[in-house]
């Protein structure tokens, strides 16, 4: 057990793969893409110091985001597997930098060969993954959640919701805009989580907004730290350069935030974690120990009696925008009635 480390919010442009031509175009970007990513990475830790063991990636770093594209040209294009060369390369540099790495990209799944996942994963010190963490929650991008019943009865229930006990504490991801989401938080500290990795791409305003106002949120009612990597900016697509750009951030436990980045390319967003500290403050008896003081028996009958978004949505339909869009329609209708 490392008791006190020092984890990294990295800050860095995306290139976006979106007017690449072909998968061979996309991926000698993605491959360039991850050299950049990993020669910032130990850069920082060069000069952060030897108490960095963990760094998060933004959501983005490889592919940037499907703008146009429908999901057979995106899954063609952008999605890999962890059988991928640039996994390998991502578990070698772990060991060469004696460091845990967190990112999210699009997953390939033999089991699903039609759809992709967004999938968070954690590599740790030894070149292991640890972890992968499928992304429930999304707009108009293929889940676990549209595949269910097949989906459990490949991988089980513990599959939805991981999190992996390590000598850094208990990690889990939380993949973008499911920050905004309290269940999902919830559901990873029933499991034990202590951190909650958090790769994003979001509007970097000083004002706060709604996923800022949902990490300092979700640190206070679980008792967690948070460490959200936003991009830099995402170029190579036509959208304007600094949307997604800045104030990538570590949380601490009772919310408040302990390092911010700036905007642009930067290793600011890093602060030590204490793990034995937050252990500490979970163990007492007070007013401010929320996870102690849940009473999930209340909640259960309505979260098992109440269904607005269908699961399986794909079963009978084949996934497309259109889905999507039909799907959420008869969900706010069926709540507006």
């Amino acid at each position: 057990m490392i008791s006190r480390y020092k984890a990294l919010a990295l800050q860095t442009e995306c290139f976006a793969i979106n007017k690449c031509k072909n998968k061979g175009s996309a991926y000698e970007t993605m491959r360039k893409s991850l050299d950049t990513v990993l020669a910032e990475t130990r850069g920082s830790k060069g000069f952060i110091g030897p108490d960095l063991k963990l760094v998060v990636l933004p959501e983005y770093f490889l592919t940037s985001f499907p703008f146009g594209e429908n999901l057979d040209e995106w899954r063609q294009k952008a999605c890999i597997s962890t059988n991928d060369a640039l996994f390998f390369q991502m578990k070698e540099f772990c060991v060469q930098q004696a460091i845990f790495l967190s990112g999210n990209f699009y997953e390939l799944d033999e089991n699903f060969p039609d759809l992709y996942f967004q999938s968070s994963f954690i590599i740790d010190d030894t070149g292991e993954l640890i972890l992968k963490y499928r992304r429930l929650n999304s707009m108009f991008a293929p889940t676990p959640h549209d595949v269910l019943d097949d989906y459990i009865k490949i991988y089980g229930n513990d599959s939805l919701f991981p999190v992996a006990d390590t000598k850094l504490g208990k990690l889990a991801c939380i993949a973008s805009e499911e920050i905004l989401y309290p269940e999902i938080a919830r559901c990873l500290m029933m499991r034990g989580a202590e951190v909650f990795l958090h790769s994003s791409s979001e509007a970097g305003s000083p004002q706060l907004t709604h996923k800022e106002v949902a990490k300092r949120a979700r640190a206070i009612e679980n008792m967690c730290y948070v460490v959200s990597a936003n991009s830099a900016g995402i170029s190579g697509i036509d959208f304007p350069f600094a949307a997604t750009d800045g104030l990538s951030k570590v949380v601490g436990y009772e919310g408040h935030v302990l390092s911010e980045a700036g905007t642009g390319g930067s290793m600011v967003a890093n602060s030590y974690l204490d793990i034995v500290a937050l252990r500490d403050y979970r163990s007492k008896v007070s007013m401010q120990n929320y996870n102690a003081r849940q009473r999930f028996e209340l909640y259960a009958p309505s979260y098992g009696s109440y269904s607005h978004y269908p699961a399986n949505s794909f079963k009978n339909e084949n996934p497309s925008k259109e889905l999507f869009i039909k799907t959420q329609l008869n969900v706010i209708k069926k709540i507006q009635n």
